[in-house]
């Protein structure tokens, strides 16, 4: 059985990509994710566009994940044509490539630690902590894990968190975060003013809020489950916290599709230079990845995961308040 970093270089020969896989990936489901979008803004019947906007949410999550691949150059490595389509993408997601790739990386980098920022991850505390907490600080700390604040992550996380948040805290070095404001904000008034409300609705909003909804869920889940572990600092390790801290999502294949394999999320911690596609093969390939900690979509799972509030370290689980 391989352990430790000798897991981690195990994986390396799987982190190599197929660059026609990853073109025809990329290609198709852009224009699946188009298709839906102007098919939600022009066709009149109301129930095919609500489904249409729907879809054009779910291939958004997708498009986001291929996006997330992208920066971690698991996929599409040193393409300029990639360059330019995910940046372009980030910037209509809300999420820019400054603040995006920045905050991510030290997600992957400080994953499970119980002292560190909350920087691209949700903060954790222990009971202790929030027992000295101020009543305003326990309110703030409780609403950014509240079950609402995750279903509007259209506005909570990404149009506020990730984007207005970030060029607050430093215009000059995440001026595209205002950018991707100022154009997600014309777009709204160019759909309404040329196309109508409706068109807005099923085309815009619809989308936005599915796709922000789930995204901001599964990053949620992938590390706020009833057996996750968190460590302190300096008992903290790389592949300890993708084994312990980084869920497996069990999903059917057509969320598997519309999630592009972010369900295997502890290998992606181990290594997040293996492209999306491989990552059932390195589980069917390695004894030591197939019995991870586990989630799912189901409602039971997800009621279980929202309860989670503070870590005990007495109980050494994450517990509610």
């Amino acid at each position: 059985m391989l352990t430790g970093k000798e897991l981690i270089l195990a994986t390396r020969q799987y982190a190599v990509e197929d660059k026609a896989k990853s073109w025809f990936y990329v290609l198709s489901t852009l224009i699946l994710a188009s298709a839906a979008y102007v098919g939600a803004a022009l066709i009149t019947n109301v129930p095919i566009r609500l489904v249409l906007g729907v879809l054009a949410g779910l291939i958004t999550v997708r498009m986001f994940v291929l996006y997330h691949d992208f920066e971690h150059h698991a996929i599409l490595n040193k393409s300029v044509i990639g360059k330019i389509i995910f940046s372009a993408f980030g910037i209509l997601s809300l999420a820019p490539v400054s603040i995006w790739k920045r905050s991510h990386d030290y997600h992957h980098k400080h994953n499970s630690k119980l002292f560190s920022s909350s920087i691209g991850s949700y903060l954790i505390i222990t009971r202790e902590k929030f027992d000295t907490l101020s009543p305003a600080e326990k309110r703030s700390y409780l609403l950014s894990r509240h079950p609402i604040t995750i279903f509007f992550g259209y506005f909570t996380m990404f149009f506020y968190g990730i984007s207005m948040r970030s060029f607050l805290n430093n215009p000059k070095k995440h001026y595209d975060s205002l950018i991707a404001m100022i154009i997600h904000i014309a777009l709204i008034v160019t759909v309404i003013y040329f196309l109508g409300w409706q068109a807005w609705l099923f085309s815009m909003f619809v989308p936005f809020f599915i796709s922000g909804f789930f995204g901001d869920y599964l990053f949620y889940a992938q590390h706020n489950f009833p057996d996750v572990t968190f460590h302190n600092n300096e008992e903290w390790a790389y592949e300890k916290a993708a084994l312990e801290s980084s869920s497996f999502m069990d999903m059917g294949p057509i969320m598997n599709w519309f999630t592009a394999n972010i369900g295997y999320h502890h290998i992606h911690h181990m290594n997040s230079r293996i492209p999306f596609y491989r990552l059932p093969e390195v589980m069917a390939a390695f004894p030591e990845l197939q019995h991870p900690k586990r989630t799912s979509l189901a409602p039971k799972d997800i009621i279980a995961c929202l309860k989670l509030k503070v870590w005990d370290s007495a109980q050494g689980k994450m517990v509610g308040v």
